[in-house]
């Protein structure tokens, strides 16, 4: 479990992060919505280290990360698999270097326990035997499971996503959301979502917050935020025609 209170942050006079309180629940799929600029990823990177808040706490599991030495967060972060939005695979590297990378810079694996690792990760987003392909040789839905893939080679406890279904047809899509869903579920992780997919939320979404104007403005779960009468939450989810035409459906069955 991720717990967040009374966390503030800003960049000079601007204040970007206004007294946000949230937990992350194990076991589930936690996103973060939001339009553009009200401070979905300072939020993250503010939970990940990258960023220090002026004011807040952030445990992970009881441990308050903003007061921990370096070496206490780096042992940390560890724990942590990052999935970032355009997958950040080294192009240089075949998909086995590329999952096997964390496991060289992270710990004391031999070279057969390593390749072990990279083989059943593989095999988990069912891409066993592309070991030695290149990311220029994969699709864009590849790329991400091999993202994936090295995400989750420490077997970590906490997974960040990073607007993962960007790029992706929506056939795809659905494919990561499910994959992205069934890694939570099975190995018990913290995973936290950053994104503007709809289609995401109502498929995957067990916890929602949205962010307006740096603040923890709404929180719930996929269901409540089709029924929610919150205006601001309202005309972000409804600004598609596919939740339109969703919400028109339900307005229809109330009659």
């Amino acid at each position: 479990m991720i717990e967040i209170k009374g966390l503030n942050k800003s960049f000079g006079d601007t204040q970007i992060l206004h007294d946000i309180d949230v937990r992350f629940e194990t076991g589930k799929v936690n996103l973060i919505i939001g339009q553009s600029g009200q401070g979905k990823s300072v939020l993250t990177k503010c939970i990940v280290g990258l960023h220090q808040p002026e004011t807040g706490s952030i445990r992970y599991d009881g441990r308050d990360f903003t007061k921990l030495d370096r070496k206490e967060k780096k042992e940390v972060r560890t724990e942590i698999g990052m999935l970032f939005q355009g997958s950040a695979l080294f192009d240089s590297l075949t998909v086995e270097e590329n999952v096997m990378f964390p496991l060289t810079m992270f710990t004391k694996m031999s070279k057969k326990e390593k390749l072990d690792r990279v083989n059943f990760c593989l095999d988990r987003v069912n891409l066993e035997g592309k070991n030695a392909l290149f990311p220029a040789e994969c699709s864009g839905g590849m790329q991400k499971r091999v993202a994936i893939a090295r995400a989750i080679s420490m077997n970590p406890k906490y997974l960040f996503c990073d607007e993962p279904n960007s790029g992706l047809d929506p056939k795809t899509a659905i494919v990561i959301d499910n994959l992205i869903r069934e890694i939570t579920y099975e190995y018990d992780i913290t995973t936290v979502v950053i994104t503007h997919d709809m289609n995401s939320v109502i498929e995957i979404g067990d916890h929602v917050l949205f962010i307006h104007q740096g603040k923890g403005w709404w929180k719930g779960d996929r269901k409540s935020i089709i029924t929610t009468d919150n205006k601001e939450i309202l005309d972000f989810v409804y600004a598609s025609d596919f939740m339109k035409e969703i919400r028109g459906s339900m307005q229809e069955k109330r009659k």
